[in-house]
Formats: C-alpha cells, structure tokens, sequence
C-alpha cells in the first residue's frame, strides 16, 4: 500500500504534499492505515491594535511540543502570513519565536513557500481575461480586483481607460482576495476547477457573467498546481508542522487549508488548529464557516490565548476575554485560558490565577512561551490532556444556509459578539447594498441567503465601540460584497481595510 511519502516531494528547504491525491488515495483505499486525529482551536483575546498579536503561533508551537514531549503524536496547521505586512513589520509572522519557533521562519514569513505567490498570479491573470473581455464586449463591468502581496496606497481604487470610458477597478491583498478562500475551502482540483468558473468577473449591460463563460479555467488550476500542496516544516524541536493557505481573519476566513487540516487529521492524534485574530474573527469563522458550512471537523477542545496587559491593563474592554473563554465553553468545547507572559511579568502570575478562578475559568496555563518554550507547558496541561482525551471527535453542528442572511448575521452578532439582534443597526446604504447582491446572484441562478456568512471587521473591535457598557453596544452592517466562486457572502461591520499600508522599520 501507498503511505504519504509517495505522495510528498522536496520544495526547497521543506517539503510539499498532494494532499488532494493522498486523501482521495485513502477514501479509495478504506483498509489503508491512517489516524482520525482530533482537532484543537487556538484562538486569542481580541487585540488592543490590529497590528499586536497576542501571541498564538508561539503558543501553537509550544503546545504541539508539549504534547510531544508528553507521548502524543501531535502537530499543527499554520497559515503563510501577507509577505507585504509581516516583513514590513506591521503585524507578527506564522512561525512564533524564541524557543517555541519553526526551523525556517524565514520561508513562512517571507512568502517563500509559493502559495502566495501562485494565488496571486491566477486572480490577477483572471482579471486580465476581464479586462479583454470589457475590449471585446462582453463585460462592461470589472468586479473581482486584481492582488498584490506589496500594499499600494494608489491602487486601493482605480479606474482603466479602455477607450469606451473609464471602468472602476481596484486592488487588494492576496490573503483577502476570492482566489485564496476557495484554494482554502476546495478539496480537490475538479472543485477549485468549479469554483473558478462560478467567480462572476462583471456585469454585461446589468447582467452578471461568469469566468466559466469567458474562458478555459485549466491556465489557472495548472498556475496553482504546487499552491495546492500543504509545506511540511518543522518547529525547533522537530515536531512536525503544516503550513497551507494565508487569508486574513478580519476581511477573510482567516484559517488553514481544510484540506491541510484533513491531511494532519489522518496522520497524527491531535492537530493544533491556529485561527486569525481573536475568538471573535478566526475562530468564529472556523465554527460558523469551515465546520458548520464546509465540514470540517468541530474542536475537541481550545485555547484562548492572551496577554496580561490585553486582559487586565484596560478596565473598559476587560469583559471580552471571559465573554470568549465562556462561549466556547457554551458550544461545549472544554476552553482553557493561556496568558501569554513577556519578560518581567512572572510576578503577576499568582493575581493572574486568582482573576481567572474569580471568574469560573478552568484551570489557567501561564507562562513566557518566547523564552520557555513547550518545556514551560508540560506540568500545566494535565488538565487540558485529560479534557481531551475524554472527548471523542464531536458531531458538527447544523449551518445556517437558507436562512435570511441578515438573521445569520444578528444571529453572529449575538453569539460572537455579544451584541442582541435587536442592537443589530444599519447603516444607510445598506439595504440597497443587500438588494444588489440578491439581485447580482440572482443572474447567475443562486440565492444569496445559500451562501455562507462571513463578517468584515476591525480586528481590534467586537462592536461599534467596545467601551460602551454592555446594554448600549451595538454592531453596525455597512455593505455586502458577494464571492460567488467560494460561496461567502462578505458582511461590512467596521472600518478595515483589505489593503492596509507596512509600518516603516
């Protein structure tokens, strides 16, 4: 029989697996060995600035090292990180640090390891068959942007002189672009395939059209043929990691590849999934999005992560980190908070545990991670280990395809945010903005309360002002924006930007 190494290759200095050939391998081959590994969420208090972390990927890596050093095959799925931001230094990388890092930190970081840069090449050469075809007459409108991986302040919005008017365009990063959610969401070539084809690239005299009217889509799924393939890495320890797909969580699903997830799931027992941002964003969009509406497998178990200063140093956004711990635990998925220490904060930790037994939580894992490493986890996750392992892998709940999408997203608000649906509000604009897009997927023959929910936001931000007290919060829906390709139906709810600018360093 076949094992995974006949289907994994050198890529420079990691390795690349197909996994779309291994997984159809095994469901063709039921006998084959393979695992059914369990699934854990990492996840984060929402950060004070968009641009500070709170320090997930090292506590990812320490975790899996921990659970290694314990006896339990354990690994991790992580997501490539926008080149244009991490290495310009506005926001943390996807390889943590210090003594709970990846061996090559600089090929995760940088963008090195193709997917970024294949995703980038096929959206902008889909766009070009758009533009060609406003020359040709068949479109008169261009909607899917073209992508970079180096933010552009002069290409946010554009128009092109196609000698008939100027046609609006723009342009956005790779990570939030239509083309990295359906590499995430897709679980075999023929489906990117389908997918590409249902992306509708503009309008005709009002009326959408869709690139598998204007073109063969082979060129693109030939572009993306190494994207496809999860990079195996390893931390500093060893202990094996996957890295696959990069979309952000606050503008996008801001998870791994499922079917990177998939691949680690059949061939280890515990699989650290890392979500973007906060509980409010990436693991938000982990329950509602990959699990509920895409299959992927519901958590066993997670870990909220945060700072000390996130948690204790701003009384007036003290209640988000409970409000995560306790949702989670709501859903029934055993939740343990993790403060992430920096340097000269050991002395906090016994307030630190008396805080989190004030508040109900489960025993508390606390420790400066960057410094100790997986070494500063193994006598505190006796808990955690015992959590998990009495849980089996849990049923995914229903999703919430067909409901009204202005329901799923007061029903979001309520959960995620806290926020009644009630205290849900519109902006002006919006209903026209909603009308459009029911009217846009209308010509193409679909309904757009059959698409999956995702919600654009700050990262910073669960409501429209977090500060308010509790009864006078509330979330605000500005537009819609349709991805037929990946079948997410994007909700505005504040500020943030899909091309945001490096800091300078």
């Amino acid at each position: 029989m076949a094992t995974v190494a006949d289907f994994t290759s050198q890529y420079g200095l990691v390795k690349k697996i197909d996994a779309f050939g291994y997984l159809d391998y095994l469901k063709k081959n039921p006998d084959a060995p393979r695992k059914h590994g369990k699934v854990v969420l990492v996840t984060a208090d929402t950060p004070l600035k968009a641009s500070r972390g709170e320090g997930k990927t090292t506590t990812t890596i320490a975790l899996i090292d921990a659970l290694r050093k314990r006896g339990i095959d354990a690994t991790a799925v992580l997501r490539q990180p926008s080149m244009g931001i991490t290495a310009a230094g506005s926001k943390g990388g996807a390889s943590g640090g210090g003594k709970a890092s990846l061996t090559h930190p600089e090929l995760i970081d940088w963008g090195l390891c193709g997917e970024m840069g294949a995703i980038e090449a096929a959206q902008n050469l889909l766009v070009s068959f758009a533009e060609k075809a406003v020359d040709e007459g068949k479109l008169d409108t261009v909607l899917v942007p073209r992508v970079s991986e180096v933010p552009s302040r002069s290409l946010r919005s554009i128009a092109v002189d196609y000698g008939k008017g100027n046609v609006a365009e723009k342009m956005v990063l790779t990570p939030t672009c239509e083309l990295m959610q359906i590499v995430v969401l897709s679980r075999s070539m023929d489906e990117i395939g389908e997918r590409v084809a249902a992306m509708i690239a503009g309008t005709l005299e009002g009326k959408p059209v869709t690139f598998g009217e204007l073109t063969d889509l082979w060129r693109i799924t030939n572009i993306l043929a190494d994207a496809v393939k999860p990079a195996l890495t390893e931390t500093s320890k060893g202990t094996p990691v996957y890295v696959h797909g990069g979309p952000f969580a606050n503008v996008s699903v801001g998870i791994p590849t499922l079917v990177g997830v998939e691949l680690a799931c059949a061939l280890h027992d515990v699989v650290v999934v890392e979500a973007g941002y906060g509980a409010d964003a990436g693991a938000q969009k982990w329950l509602d999005i990959a699990s509920r509406e895409y299959g992927a497998q519901w958590p066993s178990a997670a870990l909220v992560v945060t700072r000390a200063t996130t948690w204790r140093d701003d009384p007036s956004r003290q209640w988000r980190y409970p409000f995560h711990v306790n949702r989670l635990e709501k859903l029934g998925i055993p939740t343990f908070p993790l403060v992430n220490l920096w340097e000269g904060e050991d002395d906090q930790v016994p307030a630190l545990r008396e805080t989190a037994a004030e508040l109900g939580f489960r025993d508390p894992i606390i420790g400066n991670l960057f410094r100790d490493g997986g070494d500063g986890l193994v006598d505190q996750i006796d808990g955690f280990v015992t959590a998990l392992e009495a849980v089996g892998v849990p049923a995914t709940p229903e999703g919430r395809k067909g409901e009204d999408i202005v329901d799923t997203v007061r029903w979001i608000a309520a959960n995620a945010y806290g926020v009644p649906a009630e205290r849900v509000v519109f902006k002006p604009g919006f209903e026209e903005s909603l009308a459009e897009a029911r009217e846009l997927v209308a010509g193409v023959g679909r309904d757009l309360n059959d698409f999956a929910v995702c919600a654009v936001k700050s990262p910073a931000t669960m409501t429209d002002d977090d500060t308010a007290a509790a009864d006078e919060r509330t979330v605000t829906l500005k537009k819609v924006e349709v991805r037929a390709g990946s079948g997410i139906a994007q909700v505005n709810l504040t500020k943030s930007l899909t091309t945001p600018m490096p800091k300078i360093v």
